[in-house]
């Protein structure tokens, strides 16, 4: 039977002539560890990739660890029946990351490998299924409707708020505490700890600020769902029980998603929420500088992907020409 890998890191060998200690050489190898692996959702992701890729190999006789460009091949020509070329290249990226933390080669770089991707792009295409983006009026209807009387819907409420105009991803939304938040007369401050373009825990904030219309304050609504969560509550947005009872269990990144989709729809996601703020930010005039300060993107070309302005009619200076 084919054995299955995971990612393992090799420990990091340590000469005894340099005479270090058992702790030092601990210490040594969780760095090595942690700065092989990544992060967590990252892991993740990849077990899950690496799952798949044994099983395939396991069905097909083949040898999945260390795996040969021709098997490798095989798998990436495999894929690309059903998986989008994002998708194989993450899977790829899974099981060049197991080789990796191995201290062994990729065969993603083999010539006979790299020519069959070529032959996937080119056959398959590299287009990325894009979340869509809201439009605001669309957006304010149904916040104008959503009655929050109950925790449950409060809390949906304050969530996808705060999602929307901080242009958080459903990861840092699900990560917050209370703490990391601080209102002010001006609006709120929400400080992350750690986000997907944040791995070392560097100081970043994000501003809210007040709606003059109170039904659609992402502000106003959080301070009403704080105001209901138990004094002592670390997780900020938590799970709501049967009978609307409040608990403390933090909410994960498919129930942010699944909210998205039970209010705008099930073709949105919850990357929607991140996707809307910087459409509806640059089509009122804001620069990439701005949008940036918020969404934290390092480069205006990901704001120009990001960007959701699908009227090419309204959109277009073939418009400004002056014919």
């Amino acid at each position: 039977m084919e054995t299955t890998h995971t990612l393992q890191i090799v420990p990091i060998p340590s000469p005894q002539s340099l005479g270090f200690s058992v702790d030092l050489n601990e210490k040594m190898n969780e760095y090595g560890r942690v700065g092989l692996q990544g992060a967590v959702n990252t892991q993740r992701a990849y077990q899950a990739d690496l799952r798949d890729f044994n099983a395939w190999c396991e069905t097909n006789g083949q040898i999945s660890f260390p795996v040969s460009p021709e098997t490798l091949a095989a798998y990436v020509s495999h894929l690309a029946d059903a998986c989008k070329w994002a998708t194989i290249n993450r899977k790829l990226a899974a099981i060049s990351k197991l080789h990796q933390l191995n201290d062994m080669e990729t065969p993603t770089q083999n010539r006979l490998f790299r020519v069959v991707m070529e032959g996937i792009k080119r056959t398959k295409g590299i287009r990325q299924k894009q979340a869509p983006a809201f439009k605001i009026n669309e957006l304010k209807n149904i916040f104008r409707e959503l009655n929050a009387e109950s925790n449950g819907k409060l809390r949906d409420k304050a969530l996808l708020l705060l999602g929307f105009t901080g242009a958080f991803r459903r990861s840092e939304l699900v990560a917050l505490n209370v703490d990391d938040l601080t209102f002010t007369d001006e609006g709120l401050i929400v400080s992350l700890a750690k986000s997907k373009t944040n791995q070392y825990g560097d100081y970043e904030e994000k501003a809210i600020f007040y709606s003059p219309e109170a039904v659609l304050c992402p502000i106003r609504t959080l301070q009403a769902w704080i105001g209901r969560l138990e004094k002592d509550s670390t997780p900020l947005f938590v799970r709501v029980r049967k009978g609307d009872k409040i608990t403390t269990n933090r909410l994960t990144d498919n129930t942010v998603n699944n909210l998205v989709k039970t209010y705008f729809g099930i073709n949105y996601s919850a990357h929607s929420l991140r996707a809307s703020f910087i459409t509806i930010a640059k089509i009122n005039g804001a620069d990439d500088s701005e949008i940036m300060r918020q969404s934290k993107h390092k480069t205006s070309a990901m704001i120009q992907r990001y960007t959701r302005i699908e009227d090419i009619k309204k959109h277009n200076a073939a418009m400004k020409l002056g014919l």
